[in-house]
């Protein structure tokens, strides 16, 4: 076994890879960009060493830096943790020629398999069903276009070196085509440097079933069984479980068969998944699953893997790469409970789950499940890597009491001023269809409206309570809290006759105007049906709930379900809360490049019309016209903005 490994990645990849080989007694080795250097990873590491600036490419994505610093350090091997180096080819080639050891497959199997249209074939020839579709040398937009009406509508649009819905398009209609092909396009170049693509029969109800497969040197192929990652959201995946909901003995057997008769048709050594779309229209069928890729390399959601055989995946990376066989044979690898993982994105889902980046001066994480994160309170999440912050991952008994488990640690999520997707997961895991396994790659979707339900009767009791609390902390009101003739910003006294003294308190939570009464009472404060509701060290209790809060200059932010809502006094006397109409102006909803602008200034354009593309966070943002109008300037593609710059301004008709 080598004694130093150099982790050719950041963040949580990096502090998960580091936990094994910490227990293993391997010494480690971080890399880190400057926007990097105070990141957990940095510190975990034995040694750690700066490779470039924040954009990746210009560090992390630097291989000639990465193997500059292994031999600055003296390291053994590299682990390339899964994301930007892990499944390129050239770099596994430099790491052998350097005299290292690359953990990882063999190059020939990373080629065989980075491509989509090769690797289809390749199964083809192998005999593993593949999903219908054109994956032909011909890119010519004719017979792309062509090729899609033989498929049948709806299509999908993939980028031949695709991977984590980057440069993927769904289109139902032929005349949508064109425009996504040229979008599927710009993100294959942008993120995999290969414009390329092909074309499959979109299924109507998918689900995404993918199957961990293990080799080695020693002829040894095995599967840990499968995974189930159909909760999406724009082709990137949310929510993943082990084993599959609704797998039968039979299926499962034709699933893996077919997972273990890919890998060996690329002699493949190390960890990966096969990738298969199911057609869950009537239940999983052996019939009904085919091929779709192999990612050649450790997944993100390993973990649930590693709970239900307990393995440790990166363990085995290890030993497999320092020569050794697969410590189990298949017989050995058994099922053990249900494990569930959820994506903890820094995301905004109230606003068009654009990315939210930024300090994070609050960040509690639950604490009794196993979480893996690569980032702290205090650090910063930045517009130049991917906005997953960390992953639960529960495993339990049952699938209800994994789903119960972790929409429970979802709600215990408390960050701020940063944005996540905490509340969102909660619900997703809460609902019934989710909670029932009736799910599909469309789920989201399908119910996003109940997916962003508002705040509960109980979080608004606790929002105006904090802010009851927060006037009475105020000397003046202190010395006569109920005197009818003291008034706070948000608060208002009345006296009663024969009465219990109430107080009528209006806020405002994320913008909403709330009003209610409540009434002080020994214990705390009421609410008029008597509910019990009591302030504690950054905690505020109403009847059985406790909400965490935090206070600031001009109110709190109460964290409810997983969520951070902004709580501010408000008299009904400032008005309602109405959004001015539009100026016309389309800002920049965060730093990024300017990657297309279909329309010139000059243009007449419709309300809802695209008139500037953001490329940010690795993916696109189209920006539309407020109303109809005509465009009065526009920024000039390749231009790189700041947060809030205006980007276009669409006049209306006069």
């Amino acid at each position: 076994m080598f004694k130093s490994v150099l982790v050719a990645n950041r963040g949580e990849i990096a502090c998960r890879v580091f936990r094994t080989a910490k227990r293993m007694g391997i010494r480690t080795v971080a890399v880190y960009s400057e926007a990097d250097a105070g990141a957990p990873h940095v510190r975990e590491a034995d040694e750690a060493v700066l490779i470039g600036p924040a954009p990746a490419r210009e560090s992390y994505l630097g291989g000639a830096k990465v193997l500059a610093a292994a031999k600055a350090t003296g390291a053994e091997a590299i682990h390339p943790g899964y994301g930007f180096l892990s499944e390129n080819a050239d770099f596994a080639e430099a790491v052998a020629a350097a005299g290292l050891i690359w953990i990882g497959p063999d190059p020939k199997s990373i080629r065989a398999m980075g491509l989509k249209d090769a690797a289809k074939q390749l199964m083809i020839e192998a005999g593993v069903p593949v999903t219908p579709g054109y994956q032909g040398a011909d890119q010519s937009e004719e017979t792309l276009t062509a090729e899609a009406a033989r498929i049948g509508y709806p299509v999908l649009i993939k980028a031949v070196a695709g991977g984590g819905g980057k440069g993927m398009k769904r289109v139902d209609d032929p005349a949508d085509f064109a425009a996504g092909l040229a979008s599927a396009k710009r993100e294959g170049a942008a993120a995999f440097g290969d414009d390329r693509v092909l074309i499959e029969r979109y299924i109507t109800r998918p689900r995404h079933i993918e199957v961990q497969v293990f080799g080695d040197r020693h002829g040894n192929v095995v599967h840990l069984y499968e995974r189930d990652c159909s909760l999406q959201r724009r082709h990137q995946k949310v929510i993943e479980e082990a084993p599959a909901p609704g797998m039968s003995d039979a299926v499962r057997a034709a699933v893996t068969d077919a997972a273990i008769k890919a890998a060996r048709a690329v002699d493949y050594v190390g960890a990966g998944t096969i990738e298969f779309i199911a057609d869950a229209s009537d239940g999983l069928k052996a019939n009904g699953v085919w091929f779709m890729e192999m990612n050649t390399r450790l997944q993100v959601e390993h973990p649930v893997t590693e709970s239900v055989t307990g393995v440790d995946l990166v363990e085995w990376q290890f030993r497999v790469a320092a020569g050794e066989p697969i410590p189990l044979q298949q017989d050995q690898i058994r099922l053990n409970g249900w494990a569930m993982e959820a994506r903890l994105y820094a995301e905004d889902p109230a606003n068009g789950f654009l990315p939210s980046i930024g300090r994070l001066e609050h960040f509690v994480l639950p604490d009794d499940i196993r979480v893996d994160t690569g980032v702290e309170q205090g650090g910063e999440v930045s517009q130049f890597y991917d906005p997953m912050i960390a992953k639960l991952i529960v495993h339990e008994d049952t699938r209800e009491a994994a789903a119960a488990r972790l929409a429970e640690a979802a709600g215990e999520v408390e960050v701020w001023p940063v944005r996540t997707n905490a509340g969102f997961l909660k619900r997703c895991l809460e609902h019934p269809r989710f909670v029932a396994g009736d799910v599909d790659t469309g789920f989201i979707a399908a119910e996003e409206e109940v997916l962003q339900s508002p705040a509960s009767d109980e979080a608004a009791l606790a929002a105006l309570t904090l802010i009851a609390e927060a006037a009475l902390d105020d000397g003046a009101v202190r010395a006569d809290p109920f005197s009818p003739w003291v008034g706070q910003p948000g608060l208002s006294y009345g006296m009663r006759l024969n009465a219990a003294p109430r107080s009528t308190v209006w806020a405002r939570m994320d913008g909403a105007a709330l009003s209610g009464e409540v009434e002080p009472a020994s214990a705390g404060w009421r609410s008029p049906d008597g509910t019990m509701a009591g302030v504690g060290f950054d905690q505020v209790q109403v009847g059985d709930r406790v909400f965490g809060y935090q206070a600031l200059d001009d109110g709190f932010i109460l964290f409810v379900d997983g969520e951070a809502r902004r709580v501010t006094p408000w008299r009904a006397a400032t008005g309602g809360a109405g959004v001015a109409a539009s100026d016309g102006a389309l800002r920049a909803p965060m730093p990024g490049k300017v990657v297309a602008a279909p329309v010139e200034a000059g243009a007449s354009v419709t309300k809802g019309q695209t008139v500037v593309v953001l490329e940010a966070m690795k993916m696109e943002h189209a920006l539309t016209a407020p109303f109809d109008g005509v465009v009065e300037s526009v920024a000039a593609v390749g231009d790189q903005v700041a947060e809030a710059a205006v980007l276009a301004v669409v006049k209306a008709p006069e």
